[in-house]
């Protein structure tokens, strides 16, 4: 009986130790084919880095309004008698707009030119009477008074007239009329807009940091959509104030719109463009991956054989065999941004090569295959600038 048990002890100390052999074996042997296997080779594009002539630019958003722009409005009451113009068209300074009915004050009109003649009368007589010493002085005092209110009631009737005859202030283009034939109007009351559509401007902020690369009289170009800088103009005013709150500053600038494309309330982009630089060093914008440790590049090189191994075999033409190449990670300074490429500060230098697409599959010292027949930088470029 004892026998029997400890040949069964035996036995399952024997089939447990082989359990635990074999997990260990098969273990190290995972560990080992993980670690011999090759990594794969990635695919990517790349481009060699040469300095630039870096023309550095400020962009900003703004908004557009009118050279010249009112709302006509009427300053007194009445009843419209005829509305004298139609919608978008061209009109010229003085040019009648609306007639109010002035009736009543022409027939007042009348009645104060009689007045005067009257009144004046009165004071020739007065003032012949007080040469000879017949009147008084306090006589022809009263009869020049009454010239003078008679004149003066004259010159109120004449421009409560000229009030109703409400004409546009500049040569402009005036809007889709407010009011119709037989409309009671209320002093305020809008009549249409009027526009001097020829020149635009522009109202913009840009960054205080930005400041002093702005002067009065510089260029800039102005696009409604994309990156269509068709139009041109030149920065008329700066705010000598800095907004406090979004620490930027207000610009002005000229628009020329023989065209007549522009609106006033347009959204507009402008560009200003600053002197030229020589000599920076620029990559595009998808080459460079932002992480918590900082920016970063792949930069290609050539790997070098391992020890014991030997170098690439010629090809089979005799052509020196191509040289296996790595991604080898750098961290960058990144500098300013401009459409679709980035400035380095630091980090890169001339004839380098680095990866443009395909980092999401990288890591460091990860072998790579370059294929430039599709570049993603090149068709994001394009796609910005309409070529596609």
């Amino acid at each position: 009986m004892i026998k029997r048990f400890i040949l069964a002890i035996l036995l399952v100390a024997l089939v447990a130790g082989g359990l635990v052999g074999f997990n260990l074996f098969r273990s190290k042997m995972i560990g080992e084919f993980f670690a011999n296997r090759p990594v794969a080779t990635v695919t990517v594009s790349a481009t060699e880095i040469r300095p630039m002539n870096w023309a550095p630019e400020i962009e900003a958003i703004g908004t557009l309004v009118a050279a010249q722009g009112v709302e006509v409005a009427t300053q007194t009451t009445g009843i419209v008698k005829e509305v004298a113009f139609s919608a978008n068209e061209e009109v010229e300074a003085g040019q009648l707009l609306v007639q109010i009915d002035d009736a009543v004050e022409r027939a007042e009109l009348i009645a104060a030119e009689a007045a005067i003649a009257r009144d004046e009368a009165q004071l020739a007589r007065a003032t012949r009477l007080e040469q000879r010493g017949v009147s008084s002085e306090a006589t022809l005092e009263e009869a020049r008074t009454a010239v003078a209110a008679s004149r003066s009631t004259l010159e109120r009737l004449k421009a409560v007239i000229e009030q109703k005859a409400i004409r546009a202030p500049f040569a402009g283009t005036i809007g889709i009329p407010r009011v119709d034939a037989g409309e009671f109007l209320q002093p305020g009351a809008g009549i249409a807009t009027l526009q001097q559509l020829d020149v635009m401007k522009a109202d913009f902020t840009v960054p205080e940091q930005r400041l002093s690369e702005l002067r009065l009289g510089q260029g800039a170009l102005f696009a409604l959509q994309g990156a269509d800088f068709r139009y041109k103009g030149r920065i008329t005013g700066i705010d000598p104030k800095i907004d406090p709150a979004t620490r930027l500053v207000s610009v002005r600038a000229e628009v020329d719109n023989s065209d007549g494309a522009l609106r006033p309330g347009q959204f507009v982009r402008v560009r200003i463009s600053l002197p030229a630089e020589a000599n920076i060093i620029a990559v595009p914008q998808t080459s460079v991956v932002t992480s918590l440790y900082g920016d970063y590049v792949y930069v290609v090189e050539e790997a070098e054989p391992a020890e014991g191994e030997e170098a690439a075999a010629p090809a089979e033409d005799g052509e020196p065999a191509e040289p296996s190449l790595l991604a080898r990670q750098v961290f960058v300074t990144l500098g300013r941004r401009q459409g679709m490429m980035v400035e380095i500060a630091t980090g890169l230098e001339p004839g380098q090569r680095i990866v443009t697409s395909g980092q999401n599959k990288l890591s460091n010292n990860t072998p790579i295959a370059i294929d430039n027949s599709i570049d993603p930088a090149r068709i994001a470029l394009d796609d910005q600038l309409g070529r596609r």
